[in-house]
């Protein structure tokens, strides 16, 4: 009997991940859960991930086990198709979870808002505790966006604000919204900010240009949240006072047509191309004198938003413009060698104007890879997130009060 107990002890920690998207695909919160799991297996874990993906299970490039459910065709992308396709995913995650060895810690990950549901289900069936992780100002994002109004969207708010109060810990990826829970009586909340591996993203070598001459880039998602427009309307407006400038914006998304449209209304300034991956991303930072953060500035929870892109640009080497504010401005001012606008077309206009005059300003060196290095190099959030997940799963663990604070932030 003593052999068998100390077998049981010997047993590694397993971490059940029920997620909207995981490698290979290219998202955000795939990205960031590749990283998180290379250090969770490098540090003993089993892992099982529950993702949309297709029907056999397999294993994944660290030895994780994949657990997939059907993929459904997404509707052209459509914002009603993707949350269609997180309900079917999140009601089969709960038999797919059930049938997997039992784990010692559930992790949810939102911004898929039904996901919840299955990482509460999960972790009341197994008896194991939950760690929500809240990747946007969720439920408050989704009421300013106007997703789902109505009794379905007021459903969805309960459902999400239910989930943070069941978690055993929720995790967030700025202080901001984390101070915001804590505001509404959630007490075990932890910021694992984002970030990104250094070790995959390579600086590309300076460009030279003459004064009047500026390449401006945005690569990224093409959404509702970017509020890309003002760029577009830029891009006409510096054709006409500025023809040197060139814009690009690379990347997919909800507003992708609509920009398209838009662009040629005005004219065809701004130059649209399709999403590029692996070598090409570098190519296409190269090409750039300055890379574009942006966020809509009339949802306030982006007070409190710091796109996951923003590491990934900093690290390469590039001056960056930056139309954010709260966190988001904040990070840039703090990691240097970017600019912050104002959120209007005349603020951006006036400031390609500036940089295109003065060819100095966007010859920023590395301070911006400095700063990721320091704050926010995804591989020692990851290995934060796992002393995390060690202390939730040992027997009698420590109250969630004592968590680790802040993470990844400046």
């Amino acid at each position: 009997m003593a052999d068998a107990r100390s077998a049981g002890r010997a047993r590694p920690p397993r971490l059940m991940l029920v997620t909207h998207s995981y490698r290979p695909e290219r998202t955000p919160p795939a990205r960031r859960w590749a990283v998180v799991v290379r250090v969770l297996r490098e540090a003993g874990w089993d892992v099982d991930v529950i993702a949309p993906g297709g029907l056999r299970a397999s294993h994944g490039d660290d030895g994780e086990r994949l657990l997939p459910t059907p993929r459904l065709a997404r509707g052209a992308g459509s914002r009603n198709g993707r949350f269609v396709e997180a309900v079917v995913h999140s009601v089969l995650a709960v038999p797919r979870g059930l049938l997997a060895p039992r784990p010692d810690v559930v992790v949810a990950t939102v911004p898929a808002l039904p996901v919840v549901v299955a990482g509460w289900a999960l972790s009341r069936l197994r008896r194991r505790p939950l760690v929500l992780e809240m990747r946007d100002a969720w439920p408050d994002l989704a009421h300013e966006a106007g997703v789902h109004e109505g009794p379905l969207g007021r459903a969805m708010e309960r459902v999400v604000a239910g989930g943070q109060r069941a978690a055993d810990v929720v995790v967030t990826v700025t202080e901001g919204f984390a101070e915001t829970l804590r505001a509404r009586g959630m007490g075990a909340v932890v910021t694992l900010g984002n970030g990104v591996d250094l070790g995959r993203v390579r600086t590309v070598p300076p460009r030279e240009r003459a004064a009047g001459e500026l390449r401006v880039l945005y690569l990224g998602n093409m959404g509702e949240s970017q509020g890309l427009e003002r760029l577009v309307e830029a891009a006409a407006r510096m054709r006409r006072t500025h023809p040197g400038v060139q814009v690009r914006l690379v990347g997919d998304g909800t507003r992708r047509a609509a920009l398209e449209e838009l662009n040629a209304r005005l004219g065809g300034a701004a130059e649209l191309l399709d999403p590029v991956s692996g070598d090409a991303v570098g190519e296409q930072y190269a090409w750039a004198d300055t890379l574009v953060v942006s966020l809509r500035p009339d949802w306030p929870s982006f007070r409190h938003t710091v796109p996951s892109k923003t590491y990934e640009v900093l690290a390469v080497g590039r001056h960056v413009t930056g139309q954010v504010t709260g966190e988001a401005a904040h990070t840039l001012e703090a990691a240097g060698g970017a600019d912050v606008v104002g959120p209007g077309v005349d603020d951006l206009v006036a400031h390609l104007a500036a940089l295109a005059a003065d060819p100095a300003r966007t010859a920023v060196g590395d301070g911006g890879r400095a700063w990721v290095s320091e704050h926010a190099h995804l591989p020692a959030v990851a290995a934060r997130y796992e002393r995390l997940l060690r202390g939730l799963a040992a027997p009698g663990r420590r109250s969630t009060a004592t968590l680790e604070g802040p993470v990844g932030l400046p």
